[in-house]
């Protein structure tokens, strides 16, 4: 099992937020912040996907960036890069930490994420390389079924010293639940930071 004991902080440590942010929500702030709390991080970086290959609809990049730049300006650890966003397709977090790498060749990087994220590791494009660029910190959504760890294991040998695995509040929120909300007229006012709120009013985002 990975540690729930937080590894050594270093002050260069830097958490690695990827995401389609197809709007970001309060779930991806309280993710960052649990992280860089428990982790002592530097910074956490917000990095939008460009077109994930998983995915046929999604936002506009320049919307979702622009939102993203909302929801994170009043915390200053938080910061957004568009790396992932101004490259050409394909869009794979395996491609993108090499690229991440040449701008910051000294920090520690974390990869934050869910535990959904996790159990859909040995999935991605060329998984095992992320493990060769970043560790892993991993929040858990409340009622997760445990994490099968011998099954991950064997797919990606090495996961376990990858992951640590942070403790603290989580929400059973996720961007395709707030999409749906808004398309039916639900205000999800305290799902969404009132910048992110108002520039899908403003911009006529998901059928609002």
């Amino acid at each position: 099992m990975p540690s729930n004991t937080p590894p050594p902080a270093s002050p260069m440590a830097l958490g690695l937020m990827c995401g389609t942010f197809d709007p970001p929500h309060v779930g991806h702030l309280i993710l960052a912040e649990t992280a860089a709390d428990q982790l002592g991080l530097a910074q956490v970086v917000f990095l939008p996907v460009g077109q994930p290959t998983h995915k046929s609809t999604l936002t506009a990049a320049h919307h979702r960036v622009a939102m993203t730049h909302l929801a994170i300006a009043d915390n200053p650890r938080f910061v957004l890069s568009t790396a992932d966003t101004d490259r050409p397709p394909p869009h794979y977090t395996a491609t993108l930490l090499p690229l991440l790498r040449q701008h910051y060749p000294d920090e520690p990087f974390w990869l934050i994420m869910g535990g959904d994220s996790l159990r859909d590791l040995p999935h991605w494009h060329n998984a095992a390389a992320l493990l060769q660029h970043s560790q892993l910190a991993v929040l858990e959504r409340p009622g997760d079924a445990p994490l099968d760890w011998e099954a991950l294991a064997a797919e990606l040998p090495g996961i376990q010293t990858a992951v640590h695995l942070l403790a603290g509040l989580s929400l059973t929120i996720s961007s395709t639940l707030i999409r749906h909300g808004l398309a039916h007229g639900q205000e999800l006012r305290y799902a969404l930071p009132s910048a992110v709120r108002e520039y899908i009013r403003r911009e006529g985002l998901y059928g609002e």
